[in-house]
Order: structure tokens, then sequence, then C-alpha cells
């Protein structure tokens, strides 16, 4: 619905033509900020619900207490896998589960396993690579969140989310305790959800508006031709390369596969471009300019940082065994 709203604004409302770079960009700038701000607000409402009913504190305790021997992980990163979500679809979630109170590392496999794997890639992929290259995708992706997420959460870097992410915590935890102590019905609660959730789209809007604008101009202006330029098998610093391209990109799992596909019927190694495939859609300018509402400059920075030397060791590995 939301994408026939998108088109039906673009190309017959405005009258942009299908195809041109300015109707694609602004195609996509409507499309993206109309999906992110719902999806923000209906997650939003459901993790304040989960909030009323399951205090945050005792999740803390249950997942501080218990040695679960990585199983967090492993659950987050598949959870991740499962959920049709770009890179920046996923923070709206990503930050439901930091306001309910579960481990940054444990979210953090989530948001990394989360823009990497979805149903319809896969079977694009599966489509386009066979079924042997496809499993090895997503098991790479799934071991990305996993090592990812328990490396970061290894660095305890609660201390650098924002402000922001520290006040609708301890708000919530508040409310939740409170509602708990006085045991007041699902309807009498639902004004103060559906307000927490509005104030944290409107904390966000900035952010999302500015992040899907950048998304937008690079996806209509910036031609794949001049990433695959720099990509080739006569480059050894191919990977590290198509990683630090691909960053200012913005798209889904399955808007790039069949970047990827052109680019490996171009000779470009097929570890090189799912390297570039990963980084497109698993950091993003776009994403990180949302971030910035949760995160301080230098946890993005650190988030980034990581994330890209694991995805550049396994385009290494993938041109390796591939």
């Amino acid at each position: 619905m939301i994408r026939r709203f998108a088109d039906w604004l673009v190309f017959s409302v405005f009258g942009l033509t299908p195809g041109t770079p300015l109707g694609e960009a602004l195609d996509f700038f409507v499309y993206d900020t109309l999906k992110i701000t719902l999806l923000l607000f209906l997650i939003s409402t459901v993790m304040g619900t989960i909030n009323a009913y399951f205090p945050i504190e005792r999740l803390r305790r249950y997942l501080s207490s218990r040695r679960l021997y990585g199983i967090e992980y492993f659950l987050a990163a598949v959870f991740g896998a499962v959920t049709p979500f770009c890179s920046c679809s996923s923070i709206p979630l990503f930050i439901g589960f930091v306001k309910g109170g579960i481990p940054l590392g444990v979210t953090f496999s989530f948001l990394i396993a989360s823009p990497l794997i979805n149903e319809v890639a896969v079977a694009m992929f599966a489509g386009s690579f066979g079924w042997r290259v496809t499993v090895l995708y997503i098991a790479s992706g799934i071991a990305m969140g996993m090592f990812g997420g328990w490396l970061l959460g290894k660095m305890r870097l609660e201390k650098l989310l924002t402000p922001w992410v520290r006040q609708i915590q301890a708000q919530s935890e508040a409310e939740s305790t409170r509602w708990q102590a006085e045991g007041l019905p699902f309807a009498a609660r639902l004004p103060t959800i559906l307000r927490d959730a509005r104030d944290i789209v409107r904390g966000v809007f900035l952010y999302i508006v500015v992040g899907i604008a950048i998304g937008a101009g690079i996806h209509g202006y910036v031609p794949d031709e001049f990433f695959a330029r720099w990509m080739g098998h006569d480059n050894p610093y191919a990977v590290p390369l198509s990683v630090l391209l691909a960053v200012p990109m913005y798209a889904n799992a399955a808007g790039i596969v069949p970047v990827v596909q052109v680019f490996v019927a171009k000779g470009i190694p097929l570890g090189t471009a799912l390297a570039f495939m990963m980084a497109v859609v698993g950091l993003s300018l776009p994403e990180a300019t949302l971030l910035k509402k949760v995160m301080t400059w230098k946890l993005i920075g650190i988030f980034f940082g990581t994330t890209a030397v694991i995805i550049i060791l396994s385009g290494y590995l993938f041109n390796r065994i591939l």
C-alpha cells in the first residue's frame, strides 16, 4: 500500500517519469520515509506494551544472571535474518530493544544480521548464484552478526549511547514499575504507550528525513559503473575499497542482488562483489545519520569500523573458497 501510494504521488501527482534519476530518487525518498516512520511508531508501541507487562529490570536480571553460552547472540542474529528489514528499517526495532533493556551487544547482533539476509534476497541469490553460495552467504551473515555483537558487547559501550536513549530507558522503566504497582488495566496504559511512541518518532524524524534524502540522492544519481571500475581482479585492495565505496550507498539486500550479478558478469570476483553488497546493506551513510539520535559519533564509528573489518575478512575468505 505504501509502495502504491509513493508511486502514485511521485509519478501521477507530481508527473515525474519512472526510470529518470529525479523520479527514482523522489520515489525512493517518499516510500522509505513513510515506511520507516510508520514502522518506528508501530514497533515503539509494541515494545511499550511489552515493557508495560514485563518489567525491564526483570529482563536485565535474567540476561545478566544466566550463562547462555552465546545463544542470545545466535537468536538475535537469526531473528535479524528472518525479519525483512534493510539497515534503516532495522533501526526502529534496534531502538525498541535498547529501550526494553536488552544488552547492547545482543541488539548489535540483530542490527548486523538483519539487513544482510531476508527471504526475498535469499530467493534472488539462489536463482543468480546457486544454493551452495546462498547457504554460505546465509551462514556467514548469521556468523557475522553473532561475532560482531559478541565483540561489541565485550567493549562495554553502553556509556556511548546518547542521553536521549538513557532518558527513554529510565522513563519506560519508571512507568513499567508504577503500572505493576498500581495494577492498571491495558486501556488505562494505552494513552501513555501511544504518547511515548509518538515522542520517539518526533525525536528521530529529522534524522530519518536527512538520512533517507542522502540515500535517495545516491540511489537515483550514482551509476553502477562508477563502482565496478575499482573492483577488478587486478586490484589487491579491491575488497576493502569495495567496502569503502559501498558505505555512501543505501539499498536493501533484494535491491542490490541484481547489481552484484552484473558485477560478477563483468569479471569482478564474487567475494569482492559480496563484500560490496554486505557493506551497502549493512553499513550506509543514511544508517549512520539515523543512528546519530541513538549513539554518539564515537559509538557509530566503533560499530561501523568493527562491522567493516568483519565484512572485509569475509570478502577475502569468499574469494579464496569460491
